[in-house]
């Protein structure tokens, strides 16, 4: 959806346009569960800074209830009518999904992959690396050091809801999970994978599977990435088997720079990513249609986190990162850029919370970096 041009009317949040066309973006708001309501008005106000601070855009947010709470009262997480609903939007911020009184695979099921999905976000984009004022839990690791973006293929896979369970309860009980690989979704990530590898300096790209245990699917991941490489001769490709990539991580992580794998692959060493970059608290997710008909999400990877929920001690760094992925999905760089150099200052300063060695509250953190949005 393109965004509509405003240029005489005073915008929501009382800031006036310029003479020149303004352009105002809409964003669904889906906190849902967890701190994902803290997190995510945080990411607003930071967002709402921004904007006000570069004065040629301005972001309209519609916040959604769609989350545990409703499930419980309702049945179900979603109207009928959601996905029509959300195509009004030019993006989606997310907040997180889960919740300890509703088993995992309905939450996630009911919520978040019944957008991703049918939108054909196929694209999950995972950036990672170590911020000003952090530390690396790997003793040899510098920031600079460590500097990756993994590409997790996101709409089939290991996660394409197929298989089922028989003679449940008794012995003879038989569950099974099929993982799904079609060419097409293959080739399509991996040519996005390409793409955005031969964007970066270094054009180097790592692709993961398991090919010597998993010998049909994975081995289809193998050919086909062989045949899209050879249309990016100026990127350099090399191949890891998953568990040998855990260990390249750990001991070698100036070895990597854009890294492509399925689903689960992705999604385990997303958060092995994270983690050896400080925390988990701090990673961002973007969920794309490259195509872009349908409207792509934003959210921080690091779920519901019920055990600190209303403690106000969410790091809301990963949502700070999330919103400039978002900002730059949208065509504003040079403002998601800003927002990041803003966030790196604040954690320069030493201003973080517990998860980084700090002592700082998601408010403390959102305003700090707020003023450092309108003092730069």
């Amino acid at each position: 959806m393109a965004p509509i041009a405003l240029t005489d009317t005073v915008l929501a949040d009382g800031i006036a346009p310029t003479a020149e066309t303004k352009s105002i973006y809409k964003i669904a708001s889906i906190p849902a569960d967890g701190i994902g309501p803290e997190v995510i008005e945080a990411g607003i106000a930071v967002l709402k800074a921004i904007a006000k601070k570069k004065g040629n855009f301005s972001l309209d947010f519609t916040e959604f209830d769609w989350s545990s709470d409703r499930y419980k009262k309702t049945g179900s997480y979603l109207p009928d009518n959601h996905l029509d609903t959300l195509r009004q939007f030019d993006a989606i911020l997310f907040g997180a999904v889960g919740a300890p009184d509703v088993p995992d695979h309905i939450s996630l099921w009911g919520l978040r992959l019944a957008i991703c999905q049918p939108l054909q976000q196929y694209a999950n984009v995972r950036r990672t690396r170590i911020l000003p004022g952090t530390n690396s839990p790997l003793s040899n690791c510098k920031q600079g050091q460590l500097d990756w973006v993994i590409v997790r293929e996101n709409s089939e896979g290991e996660y394409a809801g197929q298989g089922g369970r028989s003679h449940q309860g008794y012995e003879h009980e038989v569950a099974t999970e099929v993982s799904i690989f079609t060419r097409v979704a293959v080739r399509r990530i991996a040519r996005f994978a390409f793409q955005l590898a031969q964007s970066r300096p270094r054009k180097l790209l790592t692709y993961v599977t398991k090919s010597n245990a998993q010998r049909s699917g994975m081995v289809m991941w193998d050919e086909v990435i062989n045949e899209v490489s050879k249309e990016f001769p100026d990127v350099t490709m090399d191949h890891m088997l998953v568990d040998a990539m855990t260990v390249r991580m750990v001991l070698h992580p100036e070895s990597l720079d854009t890294i492509v794998a399925t689903n689960l692959h992705a999604d385990i060493l997303s958060d092995l990513a994270a983690a050896l970059a400080g925390s988990i608290g701090i990673a961002p997710t973007a969920n794309l249609d490259p195509s872009r008909k349908n409207p792509s999400m934003f959210e921080p990877i690091h779920g519901s986190a019920f055990d600190i929920t209303g403690m106000g001690i969410a790091n809301p760094v990963a949502t700070f990162w999330t919103a400039a992925e978002m900002l730059e999905w949208l065509g504003e760089k040079e403002a998601g850029e800003d927002l990041m150099k803003a966030v790196e200052a604040v954690c320069e300063a030493g201003i973080k919370t517990r998860d980084l060695g700090g002592s700082a509250t998601t408010k403390e953190v959102t305003a700090a970096v707020v003023a450092e949005i309108l003092r730069s």
